[in-house]
Formats: structure tokens, sequence, C-alpha cells
């Protein structure tokens, strides 16, 4: 497998030859998954995960909440009115949500389709770690499900693990694994 450089990725089909200068200040700021049990989700997300619950918003007449959790590495860079939370949390990337709809939690078996059967559709999301063996080995002692080890496969830099809902979280690192 060869990396692609940046003149062979501007050639593939359907790339556009240049971003249009209106899009320069986008940014990529959330994904969302339903969750079935808010409490086994949250408990994942932050006590595994290390995310930081930023904002809660019930819509009781609606019958669903919203969780946004962030990776910080301070909370105190989270600011303490829900105002400004709300627009700090507005120009954050890498944001997830957790749509909770009311009442799956009593619901027997999984509720939700985690897109890696048929028919396919999403996949997973990812998480970058210092230390990918590390991270493998806090995982595998609060045993936490895994889709793929380290060890499994012709991939030995990646890792997935399986949130509450069957999702799948692969796990990187920036630099090559030493030997």
């Amino acid at each position: 497998m060869t990396a692609s450089s940046r003149a062979e990725l501007a050639a593939v089909p359907g790339v556009a030859a240049t971003r249009d200068a209106d899009t320069r200040r986008f940014v990529f700021n959330h994904t969302m998954l339903r969750v079935k049990d808010p409490r086994a989700s949250l408990d994942f997300y932050t006590r595994v995960l290390g995310f930081t619950l930023v904002r809660k918003i019930d819509f009781e007449e609606a019958k669903f909440s919203l969780y946004f959790l962030v990776l910080v590495d301070e909370d105190g860079d989270i600011p303490e009115s829900d105002g400004e939370r709300r627009q700090w949390l507005a120009r954050q990337r890498g944001v997830l949500e957790l749509t909770h709809n009311h009442g799956t939690e009593h619901q027997p078996g999984p509720v939700y389709h985690d897109g890696n059967g048929e028919p396919r559709g999403f996949g997973h999301i990812c998480v970058s770690v210092p230390d990918l063996r590390a991270a493998c080995a806090r995982m595998e002692s609060l045993e936490v499900p895994f889709q793929k080890r380290l060890s499994d496969g012709r991939m030995r830099d990646v890792a997935f693990i399986k949130d509450p809902d069957g999702y799948w979280i692969e796990l990187i690192q920036p630099a090559p694994l030493a030997d």
C-alpha cells in the first residue's frame, strides 16, 4: 500500500480543482451517534476514552436529549456560561454528539444499526492516542470489547474497540509504532 501524493489526490475524479474561498473558515464540527442508554454511553466516552461532557440539552416534548462531548486536555478551557460554552462548542473540531431517544434504554436488544453489518453504511469514528499499545492494554484491562486487536489481520498499527451500542472506534497513534 502506498500513500498518495497531493498531486495524485488532486487528480482523483470528483475532487474540486480549487477550494471555494467562501469555505475557508468552515470547520468540521461534530458527528452524531444515536445511543440506547445514555448512562452506559456517557460512562464509556468519559471514563474509558476521556471525553468531557460540555453540554446537555433536553427536548422533553420531543422525547430526546443531546449530549455534546469533546477531548480537551484542560477542562479550564471550557467556558462556564451556557451561552459562551455553546459558541465555544461550535468552533471546536471533532465534537461527539450523542443523541438519546427517551425510552430506548428499556427496549430489548440492539436499537440502532452500527453501519458495519448489511446494509453497510456508517463505519466508525477514530481517536488518535499518543501510545497505541498502552491504550490497547488499558482497554483490555477495562474489558472493553475489541473488534480488532493490534495482533489481528495485516494492519498491525490500528485497533478497533466497540462502544455500548456496538459502534466501532478506531484507535491510532500519529507516529509509527516502534518494533
